[in-house]
């Protein structure tokens, strides 16, 4: 997949996709509904996703809480792994956030990017101020050249599935609930960073990451499944990760700290993709350490039972 960082980027050979539109944040069912759109309707052409970054929510509310499912990393990784052959990830800025409607399709869609053919969602608005609509999209695809299907809103069941609803589920410590939205795992990806080496101490070293910009889902324990994207011990793996703030050991920034299973090696500096299965337990200030390792323990032969029923 290649990776097209703004309009101004684009090849020849870049030209001619028909792409999906969106913020795609967790690449949702509903995500994957119009990407399958985009592929059928133009089987011989490049399949291509635009997206922005950072997301527009950001740009605009930078003090916000963070919400976002997935890192960009995350988002290309998925996006990948679906068949996605262009990735355009325009640059969203105040030279983007200022163009009318009819700019963005005109300036980005048509002449910028050279697409032949888009598909967005029934609730997708673009342009200055959200003006434009998906019916507006189609309007002037017919004026600059460009075909547009809208693609109505997929539900599960009785629950419209979005990444507001996503959210929730992971907040409330159900990555299953979450995952049949989503359409895989919930997963957190990123480089492995230098910790506090506890975890070495009480002997289930851990690998951390950060949680920086990502909505958290539930601190606690989770029983794990671990993909080492990079390094020679690139692979698969099973694991219990803690997400949380480690209250035994004081004030803490949030992290995520994995435990793999029967596994041997150096991975820092390497990228992870960590999903989250099963929720075992909510954080806990143990009254020794002794007790601690004893309920990791328990953490990890919980989640080695979960993880082998998969």
């Amino acid at each position: 997949m290649r990776i097209i960082r703004d309009h101004q980027f684009v090849r020849d050979t870049d030209r001619g996709a028909t792409a999906a539109i969106g913020n795609f944040d967790g690449v949702h069912l509903g995500h994957q509904a119009v990407i399958a759109l985009a592929k059928k309707a133009a089987p011989s052409a490049p399949l291509g996703i635009v997206t922005f970054e950072p997301h527009p929510r950001e740009f605009f509310n930078k003090d916000a809480p963070p919400f976002r499912l997935m890192n960009a990393e995350a988002k290309a990784n998925r996006l990948e792994k679906l068949g996605v052959e262009r990735l355009y990830e325009l640059q969203f800025n105040s030279q983007l956030s200022t163009l009318t409607a009819e700019e963005f399709a005109r300036d980005v869609i048509a002449n910028g990017l050279g697409l032949t053919h888009v598909v967005v969602g029934s609730d997708f608005c673009f342009g200055k101020g959200r003006a434009g609509t998906a019916r507006m999209l189609a309007e002037f695809g017919n004026t600059y050249g460009f075909g547009v299907t809208v693609a109505e809103l997929v539900a599960n069941g009785q629950t419209q599935i979005s990444s507001t609803n996503i959210r929730n589920a992971l907040s409330d410590g159900k990555p299953r609930n979450a995952a049949q939205m989503l359409g895989h795992w919930h997963r957190i990806d990123g480089e492995v960073i230098s910790g506090e080496q506890r975890g070495r101490e009480l002997g289930y070293p851990t690998t951390n990451m950060s949680l920086t910009g990502l909505h958290p889902p539930k601190f606690g324990v989770y029983a794990t499944l671990v993909d080492v994207l990079t390094g020679p011990h690139k692979g698969s793996y099973q694991g219990a990760t803690s997400i949380g703030v480690r209250p035994m050991f004081g004030e803490n920034t949030a992290n995520v700290e994995t435990f793999l299973f029967d596994f041997k090696g150096d991975l820092y500096g390497e990228h992870l993709s960590v999903a989250l299965v099963d929720y075992l337990r909510g954080e806990e200030k143990f009254d020794s350490l002794e007790a601690l390792i004893s309920q990791m323990e328990l953490d990890c032969n919980r989640a080695r039972d979960l993880l082998a029923n998969l």
